[in-house]
């Protein structure tokens, strides 16, 4: 039970984090940077966050790729793994709503931008920023989470 409170905490760490930065970076690219707009993408970025950490178990993801790649825990070759584990599963379908919800406002307003070059490019600086960050923060929340759990 410990273990899964573990990972609960952490995708609400990892998705508050990751959702804060993401829609921060993603509204700074786009130029177009209001508070109200903020807190609405942050909100749709951390609830896509919370429903994929929920679904997906992580560690065991994680762990089964570490295996598959002879990757020993806590090793560079490890943390950089589980950061592009974690990056691949989440970073590309927040990118997707976020960039299409950006995309149908802008329409509505009489913008015309082409919504494929607007997905790539969003998705590439997501994909490495959310990759920067996973790499950084996970053992910083995990070391928080598992102090607070008195896990070991």
């Amino acid at each position: 039970m410990e273990m899964k409170k573990v990972g609960h905490e952490m995708s609400l760490l990892m998705g508050l984090s990751m959702s804060c930065i993401l829609t921060l970076v993603g509204m700074l690219t786009a130029k177009r940077f209001t508070i109200p707009g903020f807190l609405k993408s942050f909100l749709i970025s951390f609830v896509i966050s919370m429903i994929i950490g929920l679904i997906i178990p992580m560690k065991k993801v994680s762990d089964g790729v570490l295996r598959k790649c002879d990757a020993k825990p806590g090793t560079l070759k490890a943390r950089i793994l589980e950061a592009l584990v974690s990056d691949v599963l989440y970073s590309p379908l927040m990118t997707l709503v976020m960039v299409y919800l950006a995309y149908r406002e802008a329409a509505s307003h009489g913008a015309r931008i082409p919504f494929g070059p607007m997905l790539l490019k969003s998705e590439i600086i997501s994909f490495i920023t959310a990759f920067i960050l996973s790499f950084i923060l996970t053992p910083v929340f995990m070391k928080i989470v598992m102090k607070r759990n008195a896990v070991r």
